[in-house]
């Protein structure tokens, strides 16, 4: 299947950077591909997996680019756009991403293109894993996850279109929502389950080396808990409004548990694991 786009440009050689650029090129007719990072060590790293393409020349990289994905740090997006612009970015580009949270890019990023025929679109692949870097990419990251499109920007109908069919074509399920609603869906379902699997860390494994104990639980609970806190810290900071009000319910649920095994009431803790259970089951059986 051949995208809208014939040369797309991926800014960030991460494990969404790196996964995107395999996935595109495993396609049948793939796209004109070329990925930017940083350092010239990476470089190496990148074309030893299989990823063509790759360079650590920002011109070269946004040269007759149609899509530019900034698959980067959100802090970082605005600064690299602004130094795309400057470095010949086409005035045709669409430019998407694939950051945890949407209002910060939409408001920092569309002041930057006024008076230009490049708009943003935002993209938020929920694909990940608690590894990162070049050596967790895989051309698969992106089958059949969830892909939240915000357009707060007002981009073409058409272009948008081309943005959704470019996300379905590597295997994404796709849906359309303002940045607001995502922010506070994804505090939910993604920045509150980092928090929680780390709070579980931090107290269950107070001795590191009881670890060796536990089992497929404490295991699964705490995974996600291994990402990179600096990224993480950096996400959960920037979507501190809609992450707050979530996290003081999760305390408050918890003081439910605490209060029944204070009191001893067996059933009182009974309803609320039976509560979470039911909530719970039907993630084995998504829609």
């Amino acid at each position: 299947m051949k995208t809208d786009f014939p040369t797309i440009t991926i800014l960030g050689s991460g494990l969404l950077g790196g996964s995107l650029a395999l996935s595109l090129a495993a396609l049948e007719n793939p796209p004109v591909i070329r990925l930017w990072t940083r350092k010239q060590a990476t470089v190496a790293d990148a074309i030893e997996l299989g990823i063509s393409g790759v360079t650590t020349d920002l011109a070269a990289a946004v040269r007759d680019a149609d899509l530019l994905v900034l698959a980067v740090p959100v802090g970082s997006m605005a600064g690299l756009v602004t130094a795309a612009l400057e470095t010949g970015l086409p005035d045709h580009c669409l430019i998407t991403d694939v950051g945890s949270v949407k209002r910060v890019p939409h408001r920092k990023i569309a002041p930057l293109l006024r008076g230009l025929d490049i708009r943003f679109i935002g993209s938020h692949p929920m694909a990940g894993s608690e590894r990162n870097g070049l050596s967790a990419v895989t051309a698969t990251l992106f089958k059949n996850a969830a892909c939240l499109l915000t357009n707060d920007n007002g981009a073409p109908p058409e272009q948008a279109a081309a943005l959704e069919r470019f996300w379905k074509t590597i295997g994404c399920r796709t849906s359309w929502m303002s940045a607001a609603i995502h922010d506070e869906l994804v505090a939910r379902i993604s920045h509150l389950p980092h928090l929680i699997a780390a709070s579980a860390a931090r107290v269950c494994l107070l001795d590191p080396g009881e670890g060796r104990f536990g089992g497929g639980g404490l295991r699964d609970t705490t995974r996600v808990a291994a990402g990179n806190p600096v990224m993480w810290a950096e996400i959960v900071t920037e979507n501190r409004e809609a992450l707050i009000g979530p996290l003081k319910e999760t305390i408050a649920d918890l003081h439910e548990i605490l209060a029944s095994l204070e009191s001893g009431d067996q059933e009182q803790a009974r309803q609320w694991l039976a509560t979470a259970k039911q909530r719970r089951d039907p993630l084995n059986h998504p829609q």
